[in-house]
């Protein structure tokens, strides 16, 4: 049986950086997710049960410290 890949949720406000952390953890054999700001994260992390969460810290509408708490 193939080993699960880890998810890993991506959560940046800045598309180049989402883009370029996914490409790298693809290569790495894992399913990146993403969120665009930190209400984003809270409802992937909610949906997607995610193995792993990268959280930029300064992001609109909600920031990666209080998302975090929410998580």
């Amino acid at each position: 049986m193939p080993d699960k890949l880890l998810r890993v949720l991506v959560a940046d406000d800045i598309a180049s950086n989402r883009t370029i952390v996914g490409a790298f953890l693809a290569r790495l054999n894992c399913k990146p997710l993403y969120a665009e700001d930190g209400v984003e994260a809270v409802e992937a992390f909610c949906r997607e049960s995610p193995d792993v969460v990268l959280m930029d810290l300064m992001m609109p509408r909600m920031d990666g410290f209080e998302a975090i708490r929410q998580i």
